[in-house]
């Protein structure tokens, strides 16, 4: 349908009257209720549809500009989209929040608690999928046009809960309920093969598959600030090219019957399945084949409804890795251009590089896909013998002076495939980036001089304050104005102002506000009681020994140590506030959950300290929880092995909302020391080239527990059942490697921590220092916004102008 301008079907900007409006007529005739028989669920929905209605006419009207201009598209790749709730976020930004909540409490319901009662959408893990949900409304809002694809996973990564401290999973039911905000396209159906045989035919290599899946498209419009653009995130949910065995079933075999249903929906039902046997790692490479495929054969779909000449590919499409899950994309690229439309062999990897970037976000060697030829070979055949000929190629064109390749020791190593397939790589931040030209890639970087850029990440401001930290957005717009959503250094304006007594009550007023809310959640979710007065101290990120969870907790045990010593002190009050989920795999992260929470236990319930120190660790972190937590925060603990972070996105949000950093020199905690400055940031630790020189040392970590009394007494409660009383041993295991490897120098960096958060103690004790540094950490945070991150990456890896 056209739209038509002015059109009131496709206005964004609405009546009060109109709203409601538009409320009472989804809850008759998409809903079927009346108000009377309406439950909560069903006024959400009746209001998500209403607001959905006012993004479809940018959503249109976008996409018709970007195929009438002939517009050059992004094609933003990524196993994860941890986009979190959507229904406040789209009133934020088509400017309809405020009366949202006005037209609900008009039928007597209370907006916060429809927000509320929205399933977090479980399409991700960790600061990767919520990067890629940053990165498409950053695209939206400055007018990149731009499709995200990635899988709409039934039941995501999982559910946490604790059982007696321990880690449990469950599955995630976000898609129990309907999802107002998409679209299904059953038309945008692909065949995914797998597996078979492939078979020379008139001198062409032909794959004949043994098994194939639907990928079938859901499309979920995003819409950048004030609804000037908007996207399409695209996933792809996998159905059976058989869909059922009538014979099977009336011979009374049911299940063989569904066999086949059964079989494709495994795909695209949960993320990230454990890997830990033969059929988990085949499994996973299918999913990131699935999703690979099903994006490349519609990207080429679109190209084709307008252009003849495959060639001309790169100056239409840019197609972005996010990170190795979808390197298999050069080779499927290469399959589609040469297998499916005749194209040479030479022609199609120039082509296909042309189009194709990477972005690689670790350093952790085990995060570098590889996989066995074997696996690799049997699942996708012909992509072997392409990603063979690739190695060959590259070998014969660079002539590398040692071997440097993609398939090396009967493995398939998808970091180098991703590199030569890229025309550009680009890590997350400075220091990331150096690391991965000099220890990650560097005999491909000599190969490639320039191809590896830095783009430093960023978060949208429109969810990481103006909709999460309502008093400080507030307190932000009265002081300065609006338009800062949009261009976030004018947070500048605020640092004249970090001296001002009525600017730094105001701020400390907003940061009170924020933890008297989260205070009443705690005690609800968790049953702690804790005070808005005291230091909300806070770690939240996926669970990984490099992320030193490990030396926090065990900091906090020696922090407890001291005041039990000298309980009549005038102690800082902290809450340490833990939140994250650990691989269910990863039996190492798990063993540190469990003594959180043991410790957790034992420390809140001690009567002489507990006015001065508890420990909170809600279950099943995620984008929603993070939204309570983050504004709330007093300290954002960064605190990773110095060389293993990329970059972080958390330090980011936590510093837009006015809490200082203690951190090590890793990831963009090293830009965000530069722009606040080193009088506004806790900085401790090892750098990144002292940690190499300290592993040389194969006794370091016992020489480091013997020169601290107060880590050798926290490791000897450990180790003498404390925390553990019901099982003395338990963390036996965990005290032994401390002393024996310590891999991630939790012992070499605990004194400088605990020294550092005496400083942190000393400035929050004096509330006018605290206050400034707080303002300071917002004022300078413009930088980290992820509309720049965008705009970099539109400029020097896309070559793509804005449509705005």
């Amino acid at each position: 349908m056209e739209q038509v301008e002015g059109s009131d079907m496709f206005k964004t900007q609405v009546s009060l009257s109109e709203l409601r409006s538009d409320v009472l007529r989804h809850l008759t005739f998409t809903i079927g209720k009346n108000e009377s028989k309406a439950s909560a669920y069903d006024w959400r929905m009746a209001l998500s549809y209403s607001i959905r209605d006012r993004i479809v006419g940018p959503w249109f009207a976008s996409s018709q500009r970007a195929w009438a201009e002939d517009r050059k598209r992004i094609y933003y790749l990524s196993m994860e989209f941890l986009i979190g709730r959507i229904l406040e976020d789209a009133t934020v930004n088509v400017g309809l929040r405020d009366m949202a909540e006005e037209v609900m409490a008009g039928f007597g319901l209370d907006f916060r608690s429809l927000v509320e009662e929205e399933p977090d959408a479980a399409l991700g893990n960790g600061g990767l999928g919520r990067l890629a949900a940053c990165f498409m409304e950053s695209m939206a809002t400055v007018g990149c046009p731009a499709y995200g694809y990635g899988i709409r996973y039934e039941h995501g990564l999982f559910k946490q809960r604790f059982e007696a401290g321990m880690q449990a999973e469950a599955p995630e039911d976000w898609l129990n309920q309907s999802n107002p905000w998409e679209f299904a396209r059953p038309e945008s159906n692909y065949t995914i093969p797998f597996k078979g045989h492939v078979e020379t035919k008139n001198g062409a290599e032909v794959w004949v598959p043994g098994e194939t899946v639907f990928a079938s498209a859901y499309d979920t419009p995003v819409v950048g600030w004030q609804a000037k653009w908007a996207n399409t995130l695209r996933l792809w949910s996998a159905k059976p090219t058989t869909l059922f065995d009538l014979d099977r079933f009336n011979r009374g075999d049911y299940a063989a019957a569904a066999e086949p249903e059964a079989l494709a929906r495994t795909l695209s039902r949960v993320l990230y399945p454990d890997d830990t046997t033969y059929q988990g790692k085949e499994l996973r490479l299918k999913q990131e084949f699935f999703l690979t495929s099903a994006a490349l054969q519609d990207i080429v779909r679109r190209f084709k409804a307008s252009h003849s000449n495959l060639s001309d590919l790169p100056k239409y499409v840019a197609i972005q890795m996010n990170d190795t899950h979808p390197a298999i994309a050069g080779p499927e690229l290469i399959r589609l251009l040469v297998d499916e439309n005749g194209m040479a062999f030479s022609d199609a990897i120039e082509t296909a590089q042309a189009c194709l970037g990477y972005t690689n976000h670790t350093l952790l060697p085990e995060a570098l896909e590889r996989w066995a030829t074997f696996t690799f070979g049997t699942v996708l055949p012909r992509h072997m013998q392409i990603v063979e000929r690739i190695d060959s190629w590259h070998r014969n064109t660079f002539h590398p002076p040692h071997y440097v390749g993609i398939v090396k020791h009967h493995e398939v190593r998808m970091g180098e495939l991703a590199f030569i397939m890229a025309h550009k790589v680009n890590g997350v931040s400075a220091l990331h980036s150096d690391l991965v030209k000099k220890n990650l890639f560097s005999e491909l970087d000599a190969l490639h001089p320039g191809r590896i850029i830095n783009q430093t990440n960023g978060v949208t401001p429109r969810r990481w304050l103006k909709m999460s930290n309502r008093p400080l957005s507030a307190l932000i717009t009265q002081t300065i104005g609006d338009g800062w959503e949009s261009d976030l250094d004018r947070l500048r304006e605020l640092e004249p102002l970090a001296d001002d007594a009525a600017f730094q009550a105001a701020f400390m007023k907003a940061k009170h506000d924020n933890k008297v809310a989260l205070t009443g959640w705690i005690s609800k979710t968790c049953g702690v009681d804790v005070s808005p007065d005291a230091m909300f101290d806070v770690q939240i990120k996926r669970i990984h020994e490099y992320k030193r969870q490990l030396l926090n907790i065990l900091q906090t045990v020696a922090h407890w140590q001291a005041i039990k010593a000298n309980p009549t002190a005038k102690w800082v009050p902290r809450v340490k506030i833990f939140g994250g989920k650990s691989a269910p795999g990863y039996a190492v992260a798990k063993e540190i959950i469990h003594l959180i929470n043991d410790i957790a236990k034992v420390i809140n319930a001690d009567v002489t300290t507990n006015k001065y120190l508890k420990i909170v660790y809600p279950a099943n972190y995620n984008v929603s929880m993070a939204e309570r937590l983050v504004p709330a925060a007093d300290l954002s603990e960064q605190i990773s092995t110095a060389g293993k972070e990329a970059s972080g996105t958390g330090n980011m949000k936590f510093m837009i909302n006015g809490a200082p950093t203690i951190g090590t020199l890793d990831g963009a905690n090293v830009e965000i020391l530069q722009e606040v400055g080193a009088e506004n940031f806790f900085l401790f630790g090892l750098t990144a080239d002292q940690v190499v020189k300290r592993r040389e040392d194969p006794d370091h970590s016992r020489k480091a527990i013997e020169a601290s009394p107060a880590l050798q007494a926290v490791l000897q409660m450990i180790a003498d059942g404390v925390f553990s009383p019901e099982q003395k041993d338990r963390y036996h295991g965990l005290v032994h490697r401390m002393w024996h490897s310590d891999y991630f120098l939790v012992a070499s960096d605990f004194d400088a921590f605990n020294a550092t958060q005496a400083k942190v103690d000393a400035v929050y004790a004096d509330p006018k220092a605290w206050a400034k540094m707080a303002i300071l950490n917002t004022a300078r945070s413009g930088y980290f916004s992820s509309d720049r991150t965008i705009r970099s990456y539109m400029s020097e890896i896309w070559s793509i102008p804005s449509a705005l």
